[in-house]
């Protein structure tokens, strides 16, 4: 019917469409995905970019600061060991860090705690039960000159025999009234000044 005829050539395939063939015929051949690369553990990548930081951190310091840096970090660390402490890491974790600086803010103040004379450890044997009375907290707003120049002089290794404390103590200014009781043999005790009645910085 026509007089011309016409050559039709196929249409080019598309990226697309060759995928999806080969995509059909794989899947057509075999049953298998192929595996998804693994990730790492969050753990991991959060531990490699703190090491990121920390080494950037490190790098903008010229060696003069990290010379002084270390050396503050070796003074601390005498100075905690020079005070009576046991031996303390350089880098303590966070959260003993805070639970330091709680402790380290509580005042000076009396506290009580019910005890059997047992407890008291006084040599007495008695199911008897007290209230004992004790100081506890800190005394940094009670620190005087006197203070910072002794623990200046230990750190300088200027007094090293002697047993003295650097900072003022929170201990009791004036004690209870006595306590008396009957112990397991029923022998009558008296104990004076057994427990705080008013605490203060000394």
């Amino acid at each position: 019917m026509f007089s011309g005829s016409r050559d039709l050539s196929p249409l080019p395939s598309s990226p697309s469409s060759s995928r999806d063939s080969s995509s059909s015929s794989s899947s057509s051949s075999s049953f298998s995905l192929p595996a998804a690369p693994r990730r790492s553990p969050r753990a991991l990548q959060r531990h490699g970019s703190l090491l990121a930081q920390y080494s950037a951190l490190l790098e903008s310091y010229t060696e003069g600061e990290l010379r002084q840096l270390m050396a503050a970090l070796v003074e601390r660390y005498r100075q905690a060991m020079n005070s009576g402490g046991h031996e303390l890491p350089l880098f303590p974790r966070a959260g003993s860090r805070r639970k330091r600086a709680r402790a380290r803010h509580k005042p000076c103040e009396l506290r009580e705690l019910e005890v059997s004379v047992s407890e008291l450890g006084l040599g007495y044997e008695s199911d008897e039960t007290v209230l004992f009375r004790y100081c506890s907290g800190t005394c940094e707003a009670a620190v005087r000159s006197y203070d910072l120049s002794l623990k200046a002089m230990r750190s300088r290794r200027k007094i090293r025999k002697e047993k003295i404390r650097a900072r003022p103590c929170c201990r009791p200014l004036a004690y209870d009234d006595d306590v008396s009781f009957l112990d397991a043999y029923n022998r009558y005790y008296t104990v004076n000044e057994l427990s705080a009645k008013e605490c203060g910085c000394v």
